[in-house]
């Protein structure tokens, strides 16, 4: 198994899949990290064969839709809002979580779009977040050592031999609860689900609650609005459908290679395993396959940039990615942790404007401020989540540039896993609601509280230009 080491290119022969180019097999010969131990086998291959006949998730017209709407917010003229699970599990993909999921980023959505005056990207961490890179290989517990869980795409969450063992059959299982989740969230915001009448009053119970009464001024705002249109005869049937992206690190490249295709208008390769795709902190090398394969495919990708990256980093990132310097292409997701943001973002955004390029900048509030809690769960403080998008906010206000977008593990459901918040959520709550198999995520009253916040510092900065 790999991790953070260094590995070898494959010699195995590669199912190339029906997108023949060869230059999007250029990554098997070079170092690749965080992959799992199923190279080589007969299973693996049935199972990259298998997905590369399948159809596609989404459409090359759907992620040509999404760049677009990503050029807008790198130009300060709308804002990203990407949110989720940090590790979807097949278990968790039942209509009532994935709808609790849309309806909660719906409800930021709409707090969000009021303070910003702009159009909101709507885009879930969903329909595909089933792998986790890992510091260890192995996990052991009472003495008893087995390979780390690296999601529900590699291996099982329970604590066996049988359950940990990785199992490229996964792959196709991740597919098929792509496919089903996917159907949903297209009924969903498509049907009449995300009809704006109905998202706002679903904030109603949210500002009724005497903890959350600082934000009853807003929320009133939002009301008043929306009667407005009303009775101005606005056409509401416009306002019941919305555009709503699905996102996943791409961090399986057997899984992303099997489903890239080539779109039939233009001759050129789309990763069709969902609209967009980032690059974690832990697989940017330059030289890396990560890199490499992204570098090669026309969706608008992202890349994690930790409080180790520096300007020349971000700069060659740029070069190799978006040689054309075409606005939305390129996010650079920044999670450098309430400590350093004020500290490190700052040359990171100085050095890359002045290079011309326009990459959209969009924080990660969550991954730089992990911690464990007495009682030994990995946790995070809601107000250092809210301190480093506040220093995001900072550092591109005083630099005169656009703080584009929030990336944020969240969910719909009322767990306790981040402490704080106006209706707090205490350590003793853990045992009982903590829920996740990876990463700490805000719960629903904790994922709307930092859409006001965030919504007033928008409306604060007012419209660009």
């Amino acid at each position: 198994m790999t991790d953070a080491s260094t590995v070898p290119p494959s010699t195995d022969v590669p199912v190339a899949g029906p997108a023949p180019d060869p230059e999007l097999d250029a990554w098997r010969a070079l170092p690749i990290q965080q992959q799992p131990s199923w190279q080589g086998t007969p299973a693996h291959r049935a199972a990259v064969e298998e997905l590369s006949v399948l159809p596609p998730l989404v459409f090359a017209g759907e992620v040509d839709v999404l760049r677009q709407r990503l050029s807008e917010a790198a130009q300060g003229r709308a804002f990203l809002l990407q949110g989720g699970d940090c590790a979807e599990t097949f278990a968790g993909a039942t209509a009532d979580k994935i709808s609790a999921r849309v309806k909660t980023i719906l409800q930021m959505a709409v707090v969000l779009t009021y303070g910003a005056s702009m159009p909101v990207i709507k885009m879930g961490r969903m329909a595909g977040q089933f792998a986790k890179p890992r510091s260890s290989d192995t996990e052991t517990r009472d003495g008893v050592t087995l390979p780390a869980y690296r999601g529900d795409i590699v291996n099982g969450y329970d604590f066996t031999p049988e359950s940990r063992a990785h199992n490229p059959a996964r792959m196709v299982k991740a597919y098929n609860t792509s496919a089903a989740t996917l159907n949903l969230i297209r009924a969903f915001t498509q049907g009449g689900f995300a009809d704006l009448r109905s998202v706002h009053n679903w904030n109603r119970g949210f500002r009724e609650n005497p903890a959350h009464q600082q934000y009853e001024s807003l929320a009133a705002e939002i009301d008043r609005a929306v009667r407005f249109m009303a009775a101005c005869g606005a056409d509401f049937e416009a306002l019941k459908r919305t555009e709503f992206f699905a996102s996943h690190e791409a961090l399986l490249l057997d899984y992303e290679r099997a489903l890239t295709r080539i779109d039939s208008r233009t001759g050129l390769p789309y990763d069709t395993s969902g609209h967009f795709q980032w690059i974690g902190e832990r697989t940017r090398q330059l030289d890396g396959a990560h890199v490499d394969f992204l570098s090669r495919v026309r969706n608008p990708i992202g890349v994690k940039l930790g409080p180790s990256t520096s300007a020349e980093d971000a700069l060659a990132l740029i070069e190799k990615l978006d040689p054309h310097r075409e606005p939305g292409r390129l996010t650079f997701i920044t999670r450098m942790g309430a400590k350093n943001i004020r500290e490190k973002l700052p040359n990171l955004v100085e050095k890359v404007t002045a290079s011309g390029a326009q990459v959209l900048w969009v924080t990660d509030p969550m991954h730089g401020n992990t911690v464990t809690s007495q009682n030994g769960y990995k946790t995070r403080n809601f107000e250092d989540v809210m301190d480093e998008v506040k220093g995001f906010f900072e550092v591109h206000d005083a630099l005169g540039t656009y703080p584009g977008g929030l990336h944020v593990e969240m969910t719909g459901d009322d767990v306790a896993e981040c402490l704080g918040g106006a209706d707090p959520i205490r350590e003793d709550q853990f045992d009982d609601l903590y829920e996740s198999v990876c990463d700490p995520r805000l719960n629903h009253r904790q994922s709307l509280e930092m859409a006001f916040l965030v919504s007033g510092a928008l409306a604060k900065r007012g419209v660009r230009p």
